[in-house]
């Protein structure tokens, strides 16, 4: 099942805030073990932004159904809803079933907004209060796979099910194996008659509690901070606010974001989503962790998923999936960036990788030392030396070929080395040769591999000894700004161009191609070393 086909309403969703172009709500789950530090969390969740908050009392060490209830729902700064998680749905409590649902029946008399109730025992629950609802209160009927994402029919029949038990809201939360499951959740979301909410759990998962907006879900949850969650891959209510504009994603937002894997890392949804809101673009840029570049592909094949930048380890798979690639990335074998023609569907496939490095290394080369003096590319001439022959190294020797440079290329593998070498015309050998290689001093050298990336910090693909044969040295990497292989070339007197150079280039170029409007520099700028 494809995202290909859709209807999707392009009508802005005014429902009271100002700019706000869905109805999707952001629910806090509170998770404290005592009564009192449930109150600090649920304040805390009006601070930053939250519109509700899920009072999981399953966590509390001591419960007192009557007093306990009546605070946390009187108390409560938002509307709040009432989650009493049994061990066999996921959650902390192990006690007596009858009970549990009597909490649930107290928590609706004493004036809760919502209460959860899981499939498994709805019926049991709506005949134990024989249509003695308070018109007032809205039961959540839930299901939680741990496991997979059912297909598309499965949830339907999933929905079904719930929706015959009398339920209020439909809730279907199901776990990530690939990015692509998200895309069943927003199948059925789209078409739901009822109001739903559907989460796709796990780091794979992250889309689908981003996107919901876009495609209708009720709410999605949103934890206080950082680790401190009630389900696998829940964002921060702060990200999805002021990260990801949660507010201003609607049916029409246009879908953009970095592939790769791993993808955590990456600072590009600081700078995209910045520069989207800035600009005033209606976009959303995600990080994408994905396994198959094509799976992805073929399944998000809708109109509104429009672009893509690609990392490790998907710059070449990307170029095998592109209808047209641009000549410069068909010379270097890898792209960095694609984009959907919306005039018919195709994919084209770039390279600026390329354009973002040699830039850098080329205003350090000639920079205040004169190193250029018209005479061409401070480059011409130098001994060039790349690690790493992946996308990105293919980008950097391509480029140093451009400007005249000798190109050497060090791989971990020799068959690689010599295989892009003799796309540039130049030498080849392996990375455990390269601590011995020096025939001249005043050589360049560009890492564009993940040794030294977070959280393998400590690593370096040259020994501190053989830098002091290389005049300036560049790191691909920008998480941690200051490599291993970095702080040693300074120390070493080399000069040092940052990673985050040639990804700020990258971003101008990228963002113009993703919106067609000037990219606001300085802001990018600005967002990254905020988030470095």
């Amino acid at each position: 099942m494809t995202l290909s086909s859709i209807p999707l309403s392009t009508s802005d969703l005014q429902i009271g805030d100002r700019g706000r172009r869905n109805s999707t709500m952001i629910c806090a789950p509170v998770m404290a073990d005592t009564v009192d530090q449930m109150l600090i969390q649920m304040r805390k969740a009006k601070e930053l932004g939250a519109d509700l908050v899920e009072t999981r009392i399953d966590y509390l060490k001591k419960f007192s159904p009557q007093q306990d209830l009546e605070i946390l729902i009187k108390q409560c700064p938002l509307p709040t809803l009432i989650t009493y998680r049994p061990t066999w749905e996921g959650g902390q409590y192990d006690g007596d079933e009858t009970r549990r649902q009597a909490a649930l029946r107290l928590a609706m008399e004493l004036g809760a907004d919502y209460i959860d109730v899981e499939l498994k025992v709805a019926d049991e629950f709506y005949n134990s209060i024989q249509g003695k609802k308070p018109e007032k209160v809205k039961i959540i009927v839930s299901s939680h796979n741990y496991q997979n994402t059912p297909s598309v029919e499965e949830i339907g029949d999933l929905v079904a099910r719930i929706r015959a038990t009398g339920a209020d809201i439909v809730k279907i939360a199901t776990t990530a194996l690939d990015i692509t499951d998200s895309a069943r959740i927003f199948q059925v979301l789209v078409h739901s008659q009822v109001p739903m909410i559907g989460i796709v759990m796990g780091e794979r998962g992250l889309m689908s509690r981003i996107l919901c907006a876009k495609f209708g879900g009720f709410l999605t949850f949103g934890a206080l901070e950082a680790g401190v969650v009630s389900a696998p891959g829940q964002p921060t209510v702060k990200d999805l606010l002021e990260l990801y504009n949660f507010r201003q994603i609607g049916p029409d937002t246009k879908v953009h974001g970095v592939i790769g894997n791993p993808i955590g890392h990456s600072k590009s949804p600081h700078l995209y989503n910045a520069a989207f809101k800035s600009a005033g673009f209606n976009g959303i840029y995600l990080p994408l962790l994905i396994d198959s570049v094509a799976n992805f592909l073929n399944t998000y094949s809708s109109p509104d998923f429009v672009g893509y930048s690609y990392t490790i380890p998907h710059k070449e798979a990307g170029l095998k999936c592109c209808d047209e690639i641009d000549p410069i990335a068909k010379a270097i074998g890898a792209i960095s960036c694609m984009i959907r023609k919306p005039s018919d569907g195709k994919l084209i496939g770039y390279n600026v990788d390329y354009l973002g490095a040699i830039a850098a290394i080329e205003e350090a080369l000639g920079g205040p030392s004169g190193a250029n003096n018209g005479s061409g590319s401070p480059l011409a001439g130098k001994l060039f030396v790349v690690i790493g022959a992946g996308g990105a190294g293919k980008a950097l020797a391509y480029g140093g070929k451009e400007k005249g440079a000798r190109v050497l290329v060090a791989n971990r593998t020799y068959d690689k080395a010599k295989e892009l070498a003799s796309k540039v015309g130049g030498e080849a050998i392996t990375l455990a040769e390269l601590d011995d290689f020096h025939p001249e001093d005043g050589m360049i050298l560009a890492n564009t591999t993940s040794v030294g990336m977070k959280p393998k910090t400590d690593a370096t693909p040259i020994s501190k000894k053989a830098l002091n044969h290389y005049a300036l040295v560049f790191d691909a990497i920008y998480t941690p700004k200051w490599t291993r292989l970095l702080q040693e070339a300074k120390e070493s007197g080399a000069k040092v161009v940052f990673g985050t150079e040639m990804f700020i280039n990258q971003a101008f170029v990228q963002f113009e191609r993703f919106t067609g409007l000037p990219a606001p520099k300085e802001l990018i700028r600005e967002t990254l070393a905020r988030n470095t």
